[in-house]
């Protein structure tokens, strides 16, 4: 039956790619003479209970394939693939823990904010009618974390900046943060953040700021 990668594509986990080998799980130990275009793995532990079909295939259920892949795979497609089985509604057993994460860069900034000790945001709070990245709701502060492949384009830029002026005329302040200063630049970025953080203002103070710049007449 597919499994390991292959069979994570065909549930939809990981992106379908063209891949020099098929990869098939046989059960048991024995000899079995290499094939091209084959990978083959031999499992004494793969049960009929752990293989099903899809689209007519036989292929390992969710919860085996997604065990398969833990040796494989690098530790950011399995966060994508753990991402990815939810959204679809795949049960993949209780080893996969969710953090609520959408993307590799919303992981990343969770995990600075874990490694600098900054106060646990919320993750993908809903505000009226937006999903934002991260929430600290008593300090009325958002962050937004843009990677450039999913942010790029001047549609992309002007509907980011209309809904950072509806966020803060609903009184929070958005900050938003690029893969770089994530990745390269974490102790300036909790360093900003933390300051955010330590600085709050109440909605009150926050829709006044907002109502006296936008009807300040430019200078």
């Amino acid at each position: 039956m597919v499994s390991h990668r292959s069979a994570a594509a065909l549930w939809g986990m990981l992106p379908d790619r063209i891949e020099a080998c098929v990869e098939i799980s046989v059960p048991g130990d024995g000899g079995r003479r290499k094939r091209s275009g084959i990978r083959l793995h031999r499992s004494a532990t793969l049960g009929p209970d752990q293989v099903t079909r899809r689209l007519g295939i036989p292929v390992t259920t969710p919860e085996r394939t997604f065990s398969d892949l833990g040796p494989v795979v690098p530790p950011h497609e399995l966060r994508n693939a753990v991402r990815q089985a939810e959204t679809l509604g795949l049960g993949i057993g209780t080893d996969a823990t969710h953090d609520g994460t959408r993307s590799e860069l919303e992981f990343r900034f969770l995990q600075l904010c874990e490694r600098s000790g900054l106060p646990a945001p919320g993750v993908n709070v809903r505000i009226g009618p937006f999903l934002a990245d991260f929430v600290w709701p008593a300090e009325r502060l958002i962050v937004e974390t843009d990677g450039y492949r999913y942010h790029r384009g001047r549609a992309a830029f002007e509907a980011d900046r209309k809904r950072d002026l509806e966020l803060r005329a609903l009184g929070y302040d958005v900050i938003r943060l690029t893969f770089r200063q994530v990745t390269e630049r974490p102790a300036e970025t909790a360093s900003a953040i933390r300051v955010a953080i330590a600085t709050p203002r109440s909605l009150a103070q926050k829709s006044d700021i907002f109502r006296s710049k936008r009807q300040s007449p430019p200078s």
